[in-house]
């Protein structure tokens, strides 16, 4: 099983982001075509697989250069909102069901329109920033600081402990049965093994030791950067913080087996790295996902 936005497949070609570099097409070659992207949402066909426009047909806002494959280059328009005549929806809910090729530029765009969203003021001196380098930078005319989309490094790890189970939790917010690995943001100055001990410690009061890297993921809602691990419990007793998380327990697969089929333990949905984590730890058949 795969998880969304798990490669990147296209070329980002920086070098064509200078002086607008990517607008010229060479001779020959297909004509630009052009992503409509309103915050996580994106134009669809019928709901599904994306739709792209060409240059003309493409509404006002700002320019984004995405990349080149083989000779064809994409780009991005960012507005306000899709207009609902290109049937609208969220990447996220999406993008497990569209080509990987396509999901690849949806998520390059979606991170980069997210950041515009919530950037356009300089963080030094307050001053309205511009776009340059096809939507890769914001300059201040004021001060001149470059401003550079940012990615906010998170792990979310699955933890097992000497009898090989696996410890997921539930956040308040979520219906009873609702569970998934743990996750959290990396701290100033932590590595991203102390990361997750420090996350399991303080959310469920359970030790790690060693921890492995798995994989990771792009997840631009809003701007994070999904960094997988496996982790070994030192010991199994649990103290939820009843803060971010509700409730939490140790699972063994014959259990996830049986209640996911039964519906009465959901988890996370295929386009999460979370459900690879549970599938790769599992090594069988995970029944139903979350509503």
């Amino acid at each position: 099983m795969d998880f969304a936005f798990d490669h990147a497949q296209h070329d980002r070609a920086g070098h064509l982001r200078k002086d607008d570099a990517w607008r010229s097409v060479p001779a020959g070659a297909p004509a630009i075509q052009v992503l409509v992207i309103g915050g996580e949402h994106v134009p669809t066909t019928d709901g599904s697989g994306l739709r792209w426009v060409s240059a003309d047909e493409a509404p006002e806002g700002e320019w984004l250069f995405l990349g080149v494959k083989g000779d064809q280059r994409y780009a991005a328009v960012m507005v306000d909102r899709v207009p609902d005549e290109l049937e609208p929806a969220s990447l996220r809910m999406i993008g497990p069901s569209i080509d990987p090729g396509q999901a690849s530029l949806a998520v390059h765009a979606v991170g980069i329109a997210r950041w515009h969203q919530t950037h356009r003021f300089c963080a030094r001196c307050g001053a309205a920033t511009d776009v340059a380098d096809a939507g890769h930078v914001r300059i201040c005319p004021v001060c001149r600081a470059h401003h550079f989309p940012r990615t906010d490094p998170a792990v979310i790890m699955l933890i097992t402990d000497d009898q090989d189970r696996a410890l997921l939790g539930r956040q308040p917010v979520w219906p009873e049965g609702r569970f998934s690995t743990l996750a959290g943001f990396v701290e100033p100055g932590e590595t991203l093994g102390d990361a997750v001990r420090r996350e399991v410690m303080e959310e469920v009061g359970v030790p790690v030791g060693d921890v492995t890297y798995a994989a990771s993921q792009p997840w631009p809602f809003p701007s994070s950067l999904m960094l997988g691990f496996f982790g070994r419990a030192l010991s199994y007793d649990i103290r939820v913080d009843e803060n971010e998380i509700a409730e939490a327990r140790w699972f063994t697969r014959e259990e996830v087996t049986e209640m996911t089929a039964s519906s009465e333990l959901l988890l996370p949905p295929n386009v999460s790295i979370s459900r690879w984590l549970l599938q790769t730890w599992h090594g069988g058949e995970i029944h139903g996902k979350w509503a």
